[in-house]
C-alpha cells in the first residue's frame, strides 16, 4: 500500500466544511464532490465512530458496487478516519479473499484545520499501486468540487 496525501484550502469555517464533506445536513453535498469518483456515488450508514458505512456507486452496466467500511474515528470538525474492510458486489458484502486482501484495513483520513476563517482539508489515504495514479488524478478534482460547493 502507498500512502497518498492531498490538501486544499477552503474559505469557510471547519464546521461548515466538515458538514458539507460528509453530507450531514444534506447528503447531496457529499454526492456532488464524490461524483468525481463515480457520478452515482453515495453512502448508506452513519458517520459515528465505530459505525459501519457503505460507500456505494453504480457502474456503467448498472451494477451496484462499492466499499464496506467502518468509521474508525470521528472528532467533529477536526478529523474523520475511515477503515475499509470489504467490497460491495451488488447486495453482497465481500470481506475476505484475494481482491479484498489487497487493500483491506486501508485507511482514508480527513483532517480539518481552521485558521483565520480558512479551513485546510487534508486527505491521507492508503492505495494499492494500481489505484495510485487514478487517485492522484481524481482526488484533486473532488476536493476542487468540494471547495466550489462550499464557497459558492
Amino acid at each position: 500500500m502507498k500512502k497518498l496525501h492531498y490538501t486544499i484550502n477552503i474559505s469557510a469555517p471547519a464546521a461548515k466544511v466538515y458538514n458539507a464533506m460528509l453530507g450531514l445536513e444534506d447528503k447531496s453535498t457529499y454526492e456532488s464532490w464524490t461524483a468525481a469518483f463515480n457520478p452515482t456515488s453515495t453512502y448508506k450508514g452513519s458517520w459515528e465512530k465505530g459505525s459501519k458505512i457503505l460507500f456505494i456507486g453504480t457502474d456503467e452496466n448498472g451494477k451496484v458496487g462499492g466499499m464496506v467500511s467502518e468509521i474508525a474515528d470521528n472528532i467533529p470538525n477536526q478529523f474523520v478516519s475511515i477503515r475499509h474492510y470489504g467490497m460491495l458486489d451488488g447486495e453482497k458484502e465481500i470481506t475476505e479473499g484475494p481482491e479484498v486482501e489487497k487493500w483491506a484495513g486501508g485507511l482514508e483520513n480527513y483532517s480539518f484545520e481552521e485558521k483565520d476563517g480558512t479551513t485546510t482539508v487534508s486527505v491521507d489515504t492508503d492505495a494499492t499501486e494500481e489505484f495510485s495514479g487514478y487517485f492522484d488524478a481524481t482526488w484533486p478534482k473532488a476536493l476542487a468540487k468540494l471547495k466550489e460547493i462550499i464557497e459558492e
